[in-house]
């Protein structure tokens, strides 16, 4: 067994020094093609809403983003966040756990419906929850009777937004867990840990970084999210407004400048979110423990 491991591995350490031995023109280009994708679809947008953003200068930049109706939809979009990404962080703990470590009947069916926000529009995920909460939907008339609002209020933002974005946490942990296995957590159980001490000391610090990295993903796709919000949020000013609504309004009103200003709130979160990402990315790779290549005689 140590024979064939030592040779699998010795074979990856050969494909990648082939790899390198590509022509050096064939590299650049592919380098090359990326750094042109990524300036033309990435930094090219960035600069250009920062610019018009300025464009009337740093006072026009700051009134916009201190009108009533701009702070009222940064904090609602900060509270909807607040809201779904903790209620997104519980689901993907517990169906990653369910999914990595127990056998059980619908398990594919529960991964298949995980993905579904992915393979759905928003904006119908949206008009799903108008039809079953709305004041003509399934539920409308019992909500109505006990005074409850759920659409074009903040609980239609909030079961919006959760919905779009909670496969992000949970499709980060279920590879992490799965390829981790459950031996130490086997070995803590054996040990008499009860099954929660396994969880917080043996399968919590071992995804950590995964479980950051899907909340930091998530965070950002909740605070940009527009499609479903846009359907149950009734577009009401200063009420039902998150930042993307809030820029749709200022854009179709003909206020460029302030609206180009909002966006670039939601550019900035774009930045930490990438800095944040790739920090993650470092720490993981470097907690990472290293393996050592030895001959396979050595490994006998």
């Amino acid at each position: 067994m140590a024979g064939v491991v030592s040779t699998g591995v010795r074979n990856t350490v050969q494909e990648k020094v082939v790899a390198r031995r590509d022509p050096a023109l064939l590299r650049w280009s592919l380098i090359l093609a990326c750094i042109i994708f990524l300036g033309l679809f990435l930094l090219l947008p960035l600069v250009v809403v920062f610019a018009n953003a300025l464009s009337k200068g740093f006072g026009a930049y700051t009134a916009a983003l201190t009108d009533p109706d701009a702070l009222s939809a940064i904090r609602l979009t900060l509270i909807t966040a607040a809201i779904a990404v903790p209620l997104n962080l519980v689901f993907g703990l517990a169906a990653s756990w369910a999914i990595a470590r127990f056998h059980f009947t619908g398990k594919q069916l529960l991964l298949t419906l995980i993905d579904v926000p992915f393979s759905v529009s928003p904006v119908i995920s949206g008009m799903v929850f108008v039809l079953l909460f709305g004041a003509q939907g399934i539920f409308g008339g019992w909500l109505l009777d006990h005074n409850i609002a759920i659409v074009f209020a903040l609980p239609g933002l909030v079961l919006a937004t959760t919905f779009v974005t909670f496969p992000y946490i949970a499709r980060e942990l279920i590879p992490t867990m799965e390829a981790l296995g459950s031996e130490e957590e086997e070995a803590a159980l054996t040990l008499g840990a009860s099954a929660w001490r396994t969880f917080f000391r043996i399968t919590l610090p071992n995804v950590k970084w995964s479980l950051l990295y899907g909340v930091i993903l998530c965070n950002a796709r909740a605070m940009g999210e527009f499609g479903a919000v846009s359907v149950v949020s009734g577009h009401i000013r200063g009420l039902t407004n998150t930042l993307p609504l809030h820029i749709e309004i200022l854009y179709n009103d003909y206020q460029f400048s302030a609206a180009f200003a909002v966006a670039s709130l939601l550019g900035v979160l774009a930045l930490v979110t990438l800095v944040a990402k790739s920090i993650v990315e470092w720490r993981s790779e470097r907690d990472m423990p290293e393996i050592e290549i030895r001959p396979v005689e050595e490994q006998v």
